[in-house]
């Protein structure tokens, strides 16, 4: 599942909609609004998001994080890391290698490491 897909998936159950009410609602079919929200399908079109910001009526804080979500939810990622050190391309190769394998509190802690290391830059 996707981070955007992972809040979509919230944000219909607190509403209470089914895949299907929402998926009628937004123009897509159930199939494929199912498939956004395990991560079976690339990150939505910007006219997508917009759309399901508008279903949810959600504004400010709240739409920005969603399309924010949406930019960070490519279920299959590329790194290209040509003109890099090697250094950067050691780590995103063992990335690619052991992230199926690392425990949950271990993807948190890399993530939110990042994410400090991002802010600093």
């Amino acid at each position: 599942m996707t981070p955007f897909g992972r809040r979509m998936r919230e944000l219909r159950a607190a509403r209470g909609a089914t895949l299907t009410e929402m998926a009628t609602a937004i123009g897509v079919s159930p199939t494929y609004l199912s498939a956004l929200e395990t991560g079976k399908r690339g990150k939505p079109t910007w006219a997508l998001v917009q759309r399901i910001i508008a279903y949810f009526n959600v504004i400010w804080d709240e739409a920005e994080d969603l399309q924010r979500l949406a930019e960070v939810s490519h279920p299959r990622v590329t790194v290209d890391t040509a003109g890099l050190s090697p250094e950067a391309t050691e780590l995103a190769n063992l990335l690619a290698v052991e992230i199926a394998h690392l425990p949950p509190e271990a993807v948190a802690e890399l993530l939110g490491r990042l994410k400090i290391l991002r802010k600093r830059a």
